[in-house]
């Protein structure tokens, strides 16, 4: 098989190179192979418009939780003390 043909069958590829596309920088070679194959194949370019969104919305969650001062209530910070008194007893 053709060069060509690996880069525009190689769904498993390209999943990888979207993913790494969100992290780091694609080099030259891999970006060519990501446009050649997501030209032909409309599953990758779905999955990569969904793989954006997620991460978009995971980072927005994290950010957010972050943002916020998070506390244990007072009733639960008394149960899980005494379940510690309890077990190192035992």
């Amino acid at each position: 098989m053709g060069e060509l043909k690996k880069i525009a069958y190689n769904c498993k590829k390209a999943t990888l190179l979207i993913e790494k596309k969100q992290i780091t920088l694609l080099t030259l070679r891999e970006k060519l192979e990501l446009k050649i194959h997501l030209a032909g194949c409309s599953v990758c370019r779905t999955f990569e418009k969904q793989s954006i969104m997620i991460n978009e919305l995971v980072k927005k969650l994290f950010d957010e939780a972050n943002q916020k001062e998070l506390h244990l209530d007072n009733d639960y910070k008394t149960a899980l003390q005494q379940e510690i008194e309890t077990r190192l007893n035992n």
